[in-house]
């Protein structure tokens, strides 16, 4: 997938290209609906899919105090939006000389610059200095410069509008099975591994620790089935991948109470020498298995340990 991340980047006579708009935080069902749709109107037109999208949520320079956690970072999104089958995706950067551009200026700014011939948003979609442009005034534009516009209509779950929302709600609550019903997969949580406290070692399930600026939303404390997918060190020059099971933990160790900040910890089942530091892997979360609680004892732990591992065992086989 070609990405840019500037509007001057995309070179002359690019397109044609029918392309979506929109935050696609998490890329969940309702956005791949939205470029399935997109792909099969490209197919008709002899075009290319086009995805815009921006660095940050608009919320976080209009109304910071309602900006809600990503679901996934820049470059998770990127990885899905490629996933997704996008041909090309421009990131553009939302700053106050954007969000102050008029309706009219953003259509030449970005879309004619794409060689748009059929433009996706959803009927909430809005544009321009003040949020004055809305589906209507994009199809006059459309008519005007040459192209259509395909107002998309929500996908619903369970008789409710699939959104980002929804999900970052159900990973707050540690619901990570109905987050992958939504996602269309399981959510993750991508970081480097690095050095922690050494007692998962000490206790006899060693763990990757994942960095403090790990990627992705972080789920409800708790302990959790999933998969740990290697995607390798500085060094390694190989794409090849590894994915193993693991129990993964998110909190802040209350038996022990010495980890102030929030941790995510993977446990490689049957993996007691595997050397990941410096790796950076993906936590692909699948089922919660209990919440985090304290503790009375280092014997009570690792028999609780024990029992969690024999359970994420099961679920994942």
């Amino acid at each position: 997938m070609i990405v840019f991340h500037d509007p001057a980047a995309v070179p002359a006579g690019f397109g044609p290209s029918v392309v979506a708009i929109g935050k696609f935080d998490g890329v969940h069902s309702g956005h791949r609906a939205v470029i399935d749709r997109a792909r099969v109107t490209a197919t008709d037109a002899g075009a290319q899919v086009v995805a815009v999208t921006f660095n940050r949520n608009p919320l976080s320079l209009l109304r910071p105090e309602l900006c809600p956690e990503p679901l996934s970072s820049v470059d998770q999104k990127l990885g899905l939006l490629a996933e997704a089958g996008v041909d090309a995706t421009l990131v553009l950067r939302f700053d106050a000389e954007l969000a102050a551009l008029e309706p009219r200026v953003f259509v030449e700014h970005v879309l004619v610059r794409l060689g748009v011939v059929t433009v996706m948003v959803g009927d909430d979609f809005r544009f321009g200095r003040g949020g004055v442009g809305d589906p209507v005034l994009l199809q006059r534009l459309g008519e005007e410069y040459g192209f259509d516009v395909d107002v998309v209509g929500d996908v619903q779950g369970g008789g409710r509008r699939v959104s980002s929302s929804w999900v970052r709600d159900l990973l707050a609550a540690g619901d990570v099975e109905g987050a992958a019903r939504l996602l269309g997969r399981a959510h993750t949580v991508t970081g480097e591994v690095v050095h922690g406290l050494k007692r998962g070692r000490e206790l006899g399930f060693p763990t990757a620790n994942l960095s403090a600026d790990a990627e992705g939303f972080i789920p409800a404390d708790g302990i959790y089935a999933g998969w740990l997918v290697d995607l390798g060190g500085p060094d390694d020059a190989s794409s090849v991948t590894t994915r193993y099971p693991a129990a993964i933990s998110v909190g802040t160790n209350p038996t022990f109470d010495d980890v102030p900040l929030r941790q995510v910890e993977a446990y490689v089942l049957d993996e007691t020498t595997l050397d990941l530091y410096g790796h950076h892997v993906q936590l692909q979360f699948t089922h919660r298995i209990r919440g985090m609680v304290a503790f009375e004892g280092i014997d009570a732990l690792i028999a609780q340990m024990t029992d969690d591992v024999a359970r994420v065992r099961a679920v994942l086989t």
